[in-house]
């Protein structure tokens, strides 16, 4: 063997070693979240309150002012609903839930009625003249009224001009009142504590400005009821909202998923059981329309679906993904449509050009599949699913291409290079959605699935090529693989170097920028040397 020809056998061997990688981890991943998951048993199937919002039909609302739900609707929801819980939660009056508290009532329910309160004086009056008629009507079906929720923290109204709401209502009605809000907005506004007959806070751990594990939410709720009871003594806290996500971005060490949505209600309940605390947890239904708001995670706190199908049980196992075996197939039905795409215009023989074509077939079949698993999830409206489909196949455009250049190059086939042009525009739209991570990234997914097929792609190519011929990337390119390279690396800054997505994020994004930094470096010693 040539001297010559044993770093290009190294290279291949290391380019074998990650196709099969990527490979078996494609099929890890997607048999992994298909196994059952033991969590601790809830000490009951009931809970004793949850909020409850009937807007979980495809372009529902309640921002449309217009929106109305029938009672018959709202009864059917709350004959299923009191078969778990005791008490249902409500956030505003009209639009058809001012009949909440009567039906109810025909199941041996409870109703913790909710006034909202905003910017807007006229639609606040509106609201409270409601709720004052509907608490006289039903005072032995309500637990209390709740006058605004995290209107301090929207910074809607001051705590002087709720205080005023407070008054009228508490002025009016039999039953208790009470204001809600994120737990740290009550220690900045002490005041008012004379205003409410007891407190409502709320303690979501996946929301909090530093965000908390699903091991660790349940201290993390308990640790802040102690400080709330320590700075308001002897007066009666509630907590009025808490849960967990079954989907959306991971926030730092807070993994939104059904495994951590089940294992943090269930624990909670234990916890709320051996305090004999008032609470209510968020939420009955998963809500789509705030997926406008809040990204992929706000419309997912639900214990139920949106189609009112249960999540996942109280007591045993509970599997992240039964369908996991779609991933396989998706990876075999990949492979197979590499190896069809391969036969055109073939230059190459032998079984090293085909295993190629299957290895990298199967691995981007696995991570197309998942990246539409997460449009399943996020995507909200047909624009969304347009953009997101076209986005996918060209990642398989670029994928397909690229898996062909490598198949040959794994043959001993020399190949033209592949257009530059591909490569930029993928290094501008990985820049472009960088930059949306780094200024606008709270509510935004990490697209992995869909940008794993190029950067790998390109990395591959890319070691796999002779760097003694590569050219000198244009400026332009330069730029970008460097600007990448920042971005992912403050957008794992900002993640508190916890999150192993933001880990994956940065990998990809060295993966296609290293290659154009290299050839960058390889093309100024060439001409160093021609210069000389």
């Amino acid at each position: 063997m040539s001297s010559a020809s044993t770093p290009v056998n190294q290279r291949h061997a290391f380019a074998w070693l990650v196709l099969a990688l990527l490979a078996l981890a494609g099929a890890y991943w997607w048999w992994a979240i298909g196994r059952p998951v033991t969590l601790p048993d809830a000490p009951s199937a009931r809970i004793a309150c949850v909020s409850y919002a009937p807007f979980r039909e495809a372009g529902e609302t309640p921002l449309d002012p217009h929106a109305f739900i029938s009672p018959a609707r709202i009864d059917e929801d709350l004959r299923a609903l009191s078969q778990r819980f005791d008490c249902v939660r409500t956030y505003s009056q009209g639009q058809g839930l001012s009949a909440v508290p009567e039906i109810a009532s025909r199941y041996g329910m409870k109703v913790l009625l909710g006034i909202w309160l905003g910017a807007n004086k006229q639609m606040n009056e509106q609201q409270v003249r409601l709720g004052i008629a509907t608490a006289r009507k039903y005072p032995q079906v309500l637990r209390g009224v709740i006058v605004g929720n995290e209107v301090l923290l929207r910074g809607e109204l001051s705590s002087a001009q709720l205080a005023g709401y407070l008054h009228e209502v508490r002025a009016a009605v039999s039953v208790p009142v009470t204001y809600a809000d994120v737990w740290e907005f009550w220690l900045r506004h002490p005041e008012l504590a004379s205003s409410v007959d007891y407190l409502t806070i709320h303690v979501l751990p996946y929301w909090e400005d530093t965000p908390v594990s699903p091991e660790r939410a349940v201290q993390h709720v308990a640790t802040v009821y102690a400080k709330v009871q320590q700075a308001f003594p002897g007066r009666r806290v509630m907590i009025g909202e808490t849960g967990w996500p079954s989907a959306g971005r991971p926030r730092q060490a807070a993994s939104a998923s059904v495994i951590n949505e089940a294992r943090y209600l269930r624990e909670f309940l234990v916890y709320a059981a051996t305090v004999q605390m008032p609470y209510n947890v968020i939420e009955a239904f998963d809500q789509p329309w705030k997926r406008a708001q809040e990204g992929t995670a706000g419309g997912y706190w639900g214990i139920f679906d949106a189609q009112a199908r249960p999540k996942f049980a109280m007591v045993g196992p509970v599997t992240e993904e039964p369908r996991w075996w779609i991933g396989w197939l998706a990876g075999v039905a990949g492979a197979w449509l590499f190896v069809l795409v391969g036969i055109w215009r073939r230059r190459w023989t032998g079984w090293r050009g085909w295993l190629a074509l299957k290895l990298a077939g199967f691995a981007s079949g696995c991570a197309l599949a998942w990246q539409v698993r997460q449009m399943l999830y996020a995507c909200r409206d047909p624009w969304e699913w347009t953009a997101s489909l076209i986005a996918c196949a060209l990642a398989l455009f670029s994928a397909l291409w690229l898996a062909r250049w490598i198949a040959a190059r794994m043959a001993d086939v020399m190949l033209v290079s592949l257009p530059r042009w591909l490569r930029f525009g993928w290094l501008f739209v990985l820049a472009f959605y960088g930059l949306l991570l780094v200024f606008d990234g709270r509510y935004r997914d990490f697209p992995l699935g869909l940008f794993m097929l190029p950067c790998v792609g390109y990395a591959l190519t890319g070691w796999l090529s002779d760097r003694r011929e590569a050219s000198m990337p244009w400026l332009e390119e330069r730029f970008l693989a460097m600007s990448v390279c920042l971005l992912a690396t403050v957008v794992l800054a900002q993640e508190a170097w916890l999150t192993p997505v933001a880990w994956l994020w940065l990998g990809l994004n060295l993966l296609i920028a290293l290659p154009v930094l290299l050839e960058w470096w390889h093309g100024r010693r060439r001409l160093q040397t021609q210069q000389a």
